[in-house]
């Protein structure tokens, strides 16, 4: 999109004004770019022999260490502790420079809100959820090779590949060590209050070498209010995928007629020098399944699903800074469950492995590396196959990604 001058020199003025008001406005970014060697890959998203017909593929990709994003964030001094503050974040794709999250423009954040040195936080928008919030920066992407390393479909969002609108968030200050947070997002219906809301609610210690956190998120009508909350989202059909014939996610995404999905997770770290260990668990429940709310029902449930379907996940991770500059990560991952009408569980197992050589503070280049293998029946009624986040689903029953990488923030 180009910024025309009258938008440029508004922005201008806004910035200008802003400090004039003992204001604080910020450009900031980050940009994650890569080639990456993918094997057993789907030839098309519905293919031939059954749409497991694939090969090996070289490929540009953008944001796997993290996601590339632009941003701006502002806070203006009230006085007295007290401060309005504000984000707005977008994503986009550094190889076309088109918009992610669904193609929505502020699709990472947006929000507004006030902030106090002895009350916390209240914000309210487009947010993370509570879970991501304390148990985001506990992952083992961080360590060993980002969306690579996220939990299989990234199906507990702890990753954050979906966000909350129409949301809002209260984060308290620290008090001796801990962090709470809670957040509400109302469902829109009229006649039908709790609808399509969601809330969440989370907890973070730390102390010394040692952090721990917990969550939980309650989403009524998932599909709807969790998965089709962006400009691409549709009212009737499947946003977690398959839809139209495209297997986008087959893991969870048979599962899109649930009445409510409710997600617990919780993680472990400690620090130790150079060394970084870390594990977490979190369990998925997509309930209620045949849900008329989750929309047209052909769609969103065609393999006539009702009752629950569970999921059990389990992770741990490891890095070690090699010399200041230098970081050397692994991490495993074991996931389970969907076992439902008859049919049998799923389980993924991921591997991962990173070595990230830091430039400067703002650059550094990384290889990343990661094995899947999937068993068992996924929620499509078909073998279970991996699925990487930011890749599409494999052809066979395992799958090997190498990327190099470089990223930089500003």
């Amino acid at each position: 999109m180009r910024l025309g001058k009258p938008l440029l020199g508004m922005l201008a003025l806004g910035v200008a004004g802003s400090a004039c008001a003992q204001s604080n406005v910020t450009l900031y970014g980050l940009l994650d770019e890569g080639i990456n060697y993918v094997n057993n890959v789907q030839k098309t998203a519905v293919g031939t022999a059954n749409g497991r017909s694939g090969g090996s593929l070289w490929s540009m990709s953008t944001g796997v260490l993290q996601a590339s994003r632009w941003g701006l964030r502002g806070n203006e001094d009230l006085g007295g502790g007290y401060a309005a503050v504000f984000v707005l974040e977008s994503g986009f794709d550094v190889g076309t420079g088109r918009f992610q999250q669904g193609n929505t423009f502020f699709g990472r954040q947006a929000f507004v809100g006030l902030t106090s040195q002895r009350w916390g936080k209240i914000t309210l928008g487009r947010q993370y959820d509570s879970i991501v919030d304390v148990i985001g920066p506990m992952q083992a992407g961080s360590y060993a090779g980002g969306a690579y390393a996220d939990h299989p479909g990234d199906i507990d969002n702890v990753a954050d590949s979906q966000r909350i609108n129409n949301s809002i968030k209260y984060t308290s200050p620290v008090l001796a060590g801990v962090t709470l947070t809670g957040l509400y997002s109302f469902g829109g219906a009229a006649g039908a209050f709790g609808r399509n809301s969601i809330w969440s609610v989370g907890a973070h210690f730390e102390s010394g070498p040692v952090a721990l956190a917990a969550g939980y998120m309650h989403i009524n009508n998932p599909n709807q209010s969790f998965y089709g909350n962006n400009a691409s989202g549709s009212t009737t059909a499947n946003n977690l995928g398959p839809t139209s014939g495209v297997q986008v996610n087959p893991i969870y995404g048979g599962f899109a007629s649930a009445g409510t999905l409710q997600i617990a997770a919780a993680a472990a770290q400690y620090a130790l020098g150079s060394l970084t260990v870390g594990l977490g668990y979190s369990n998925i429940r997509f309930q209620n399944l045949n849900d008329p709310a989750s929309g047209t029902l052909s769609l969103t449930n065609p393999f006539g699903y009702t009752g629950n379907a569970a999921f059990n996940n389990y992770n741990i991770y490891a890095g070690y800074y090699i010399t200041p500059v230098l970081l050397a990560g692994a991490a495993y991952n074991y996931l389970r469950g969907g076992a439902i009408d008859g049919k049998k569980s799923a389980s993924y197992q991921t591997v991962n492995a990173m070595l990230d050589y830091f430039l400067s503070k703002r650059t550094d280049v990384y290889i990343a590396a990661a094995w899947m293998k999937a068993a068992g029946e996924d929620s499509t009624r078909q073998a279970a196959v991996p699925y990487l986040v930011t890749l599409t689903p494999a052809n066979r029953q395992s799958q090997f990604v190498a990327r190099v990488g470089i990223r930089h923030k500003f």
